[in-house]
């Protein structure tokens, strides 16, 4: 397999009850489900989140016939798998999103939240993701803007050194990038994808301000600003609803998996939970175990 770019892994992180039950995020949790909803289609055949994690947003997905749960992180799936329970709609797949274990034209819908901030490569991806989706699809995009309120005061004030105005983007943790909305849709673009209605999410993402003002009241205020994306983005968060790439052919009935080395089109799990890669070239065998398709290495 060739050389891929770095990859944040939260295997046997508490991401789950370090940032999410019960510190105070409920706004968040709430706001991004509206706008989740604006831009998503409500039903279809194939869904697949990229970066799930635990499954926080699994129960949006009722109305698609199968749902694949894609995470780097072996032990969120599990986390996952463990809350959903054992609805057959659902698929838990781990691996590497530079190199998607699935064949082409396979997903009408595409939902990725809070996770392209780890994307060191943002147009690699992107060109992953407009191989397996499935022609005049939807993929809903979530990113964090780098051209912010609070960034544009800090510049001001001189409180920190990138601008941003500028559109490259901007790495402030290792494998932690703001990007610049205009650069997003460039890229996007280049990748075959149709950028277009743009949601502006999150802008009142103050702690002092969630403290002492009801929830209900800054998600009701959230979601009338929401509205207001396509004409600016100054929040720290954005959604854009994307049109899949129009070129390609939907993937045939029965095909799902492919091998990530070789993207040859994988068939059913052998009996000792294998899926093994016909290409003489690749050979390469993949794990399945307990529910968990797992592409992260060859075994």
């Amino acid at each position: 397999m060739s050389a891929t770019p770095p990859v944040c892994d939260y295997e046997g992180s508490d991401y789950r009850a370090r940032f999410w039950e019960g510190q105070g995020r409920d706004y968040e949790d709430q706001v991004e489900r509206i706008a989740l909803r604006r831009l998503l289609p409500p039903t279809g055949r194939t869904l697949i989140e990229i970066g799930a994690g635990f499954g926080r947003l699994a129960d949006e997905y009722r109305g698609y016939d199968t749902v694949v749960l894609f995470d780097y992180s072996r032990s969120l799936l599990r986390e996952a798998q463990a809350h959903l329970g054992s609805d057959p709609r659902f698929r838990y797949v781990a691996g590497n999103w530079y190199n998607m274990p699935f064949v082409a034209g396979l997903f009408s819908a595409m939902v990725q939240i809070r996770t392209l901030h780890h994307a060191a490569d943002a147009p690699a991806l992107f060109a992953q993701l407009a191989r397996i989706a499935r022609p005049e699809g939807t993929y809903v995009l979530e990113f964090a803007s780098k051209r912010n309120l609070k960034a544009i005061a800090r510049y001001a004030t001189r409180r920190q050194d990138w601008s941003p105005f500028a559109e490259e983007p901007v790495e402030f943790v290792a494998l932690n990038f703001d990007f610049h909305p205009r650069w997003i849709r460039d890229r996007l673009q280049e990748a075959g994808f149709q950028p277009g209605r743009m949601l502006t999410v999150s802008h009142f993402r103050l702690g002092l301000l969630k403290r002492i003002v009801p929830t209900s009241w800054l998600v009701a205020l959230d979601a009338g600003a929401q509205r207001t994306g396509n004409w600016w983005q100054l929040s720290p968060s954005v959604f854009v609803q994307n049109r899949h790439p129009s070129w390609g052919e939907a993937a045939s009935p029965g095909a799902f998996f492919a091998c990530p080395t070789c993207q040859t089109p994988l068939g059913d799990v052998v009996d000792d939970g294998r899926l093994i890669c016909p290409n003489p070239a690749c050979d390469h065998t993949w794990r399945v175990a307990d529910g968990l398709y797992d592409f992260k290495e060859p075994v």
